[in-house]
C-alpha cells in the first residue's frame, strides 16, 4: 500500500510539474501575442492621429466654417461641391484656367487638376499643363444665386525636373 501511495504522489508531482511548465509556455506565448497587439494598436493610434492632424485644415473638420455656411442657410457639403464644380468649369477656357497667372507654354494651357477646400474662405488647388505643375491658393466667395467668385492669393510653379545622367 505504501508503494501505491508513493507512486501516486510521484505521479501527481510529475503531473503538476508538467502542467506548470506547459502553463508557463502558454502564458509566455499569450503574453508575447498581447505585446504584439499592443504595439500594433499603438501604431494604429499614431497613424490615426497623423491622419486627423493632416486633415486639420479641411472644411469637413472646421466647425466654425460649417457654422458660417449654416448661419447663411447653406449646406457646407453642397457649397463644397458647387465651389469645386465652378473651379473646374474655369478650365474650359482655351487659354487655361483664369485663376492661374501663367500663359500657356508650348500651346499647353494650365488647368486645375484637383483642389481641397480649407475653410469657408480659402481653397488650395494643384494645377499643371502636362509638363509643369504647381499649386495655387485661392480665396472664394459663395452666393446661393450666383456663380462662385474666385480671387487668386498666391501661386507656386515648380521648375521642370531634368534627368541627371
Amino acid at each position: 500500500m505504501k508503494n501505491v501511495i508513493l507512486y501516486a504522489l510521484v505521479f501527481s508531482l510529475l503531473f503538476n510539474i508538467f502542467q506548470f511548465v506547459n502553463s508557463t509556455k502558454i502564458l509566455d506565448s499569450k503574453e508575447l501575442e498581447v505585446q504584439k497587439v499592443k504595439t500594433h494598436l499603438k501604431t494604429s493610434r499614431d497613424s490615426i492621429l497623423q491622419l486627423s492632424n493632416a486633415n486639420y485644415f479641411a472644411l469637413e473638420s472646421d466647425e466654425d466654417a460649417q457654422e458660417y455656411f449654416y448661419s447663411n442657410n447653406l449646406d457646407y457639403q453642397k457649397v463644397a461641391l458647387k465651389v469645386k464644380e465652378d473651379l473646374i468649369a474655369l478650365n474650359e477656357n482655351k487659354q487655361g484656367n483664369a485663376l492661374i497667372p501663367y500663359e500657356p507654354i508650348d500651346d499647353k494651357p494650365f488647368i486645375v487638376n484637383t483642389s481641397k477646400i480649407l475653410n469657408h474662405r480659402w481653397l488650395i488647388a494643384e494645377f499643371s499643363n502636362g509638363d509643369l505643375w504647381g499649386q495655387i491658393l485661392v480665396k472664394y466667395f459663395v452666393s446661393a444665386d450666383k456663380p462662385t467668385e474666385f480671387e487668386t492669393v498666391e501661386t507656386v510653379l515648380h521648375e521642370k525636373q531634368t534627368k541627371n545622367n
